[in-house]
């Protein structure tokens, strides 16, 4: 099939067609929640879909994210999404301050040491991590765009249909 491509045509197409991440088993974790302060673990959400998303107050499209989260939490907990906010925020009062103005209706948690973030390699902010039914992450997103959103609910969907 690629024997009459020249081999930067092949190398081109193979790059553009491999996926960008591989599926991997998401490592687990036990942090703190809001506003209870019980501890949630990600091996209690094991057979649900995972949207975890790592953020800062101090970030704007963190926050950004928040109504478009609670919209995905609203629409499909019933089919098995779990929505996983993680806080990396020094300061649990930061954090407070924000959870009583934005009212989130999914779960947040709070990373104050990093070292989730770091098992996770966290490189930007905010990042989502989908984590299909059997505890793999199946998709990284960095940053928070609207015109990204359509593609994230798909994957959403997608996950939650199999």
């Amino acid at each position: 099939m690629f024997s009459r491509l020249p081999a930067f045509s092949v190398t081109l197409l193979l790059f553009f067609t491999l996926p960008t991440f591989a599926v991997e088993p998401a490592p687990d974790f036990t942090l703190p929640s809001f506003p209870d302060n019980r501890e949630i673990s990600l091996k209690d959400f094991k057979g649900r879909v995972v949207y975890l998303d790592f953020w800062a107050t101090w970030c704007p499209p963190c926050r950004k994210s928040f109504p478009w989260m609670d919209e995905m939490h609203e629409r499909y907990k019933d089919e098995g999404l779990s929505i996983i906010a993680v806080s990396v925020d020094k300061k649990r009062e930061q954090i407070e301050q924000f959870i009583k103005k934005t009212k989130p209706a999914f779960i947040i948690a709070h990373d104050p040491t990093g070292n989730v973030a770091k098992a996770y390699e966290l490189r930007a902010m905010p990042t989502t991590y989908l984590i299909d039914r059997n505890g793999q992450v199946v998709m990284t997103h960095m940053g928070f765009r609207s015109t990204d959103t359509d593609k994230l609910e798909a994957t959403i969907q997608s996950l939650l249909e199999e």
